[in-house]
């Protein structure tokens, strides 16, 4: 009934850009917060970057200066745009969205099916 799907991501050297991009379709009535989380090997997942619905803005420290969270102009759509890239940024990123369905009441987390980063030389 509902999809996020994600593109982007692959192999870059460090110092390199990559964008994320992942959009959210099925029997939706309305979007909420949408963000990006990654988890490296071994460790817990992680904020990275969230973004509301009214276009506000938050960031992990660690990505602060060099990651840039961003929705599409149909509101479906966030992007995360990845800088000045470190090995330690290697990671399954993870999009997520607070959705309402046509038919039910409130917002739930829906996940995309994670991407692929890896930056190395």
């Amino acid at each position: 009934q509902v999809q996020l799907e994600e593109a982007g991501g692959g192999l870059v050297q460090p110092g390199g850009s990559l964008r994320l991009s992942c959009a959210a379709s099925g029997i939706i009535f309305s979007i909420g917060d949408m963000g990006w989380y990654r988890q490296q090997p071994g460790k817990q997942r992680e904020l990275v970057a969230v973004i509301t619905s009214g276009g506000s803005t938050n960031y992990a420290d660690s990505v602060k200066g060099r990651f840039a969270i961003s929705r599409g102009s149909a509101k479906n759509t966030v992007y995360l745009y990845m800088n000045s890239l470190k090995p330690e940024d290697t990671a399954v990123y993870y999009c997520n969205a607070a959705l309402s369905l046509y038919g039910s009441t409130g917002y739930n987390n829906y996940w995309g099916q994670g991407a692929q980063v890896t930056v190395s030389s």
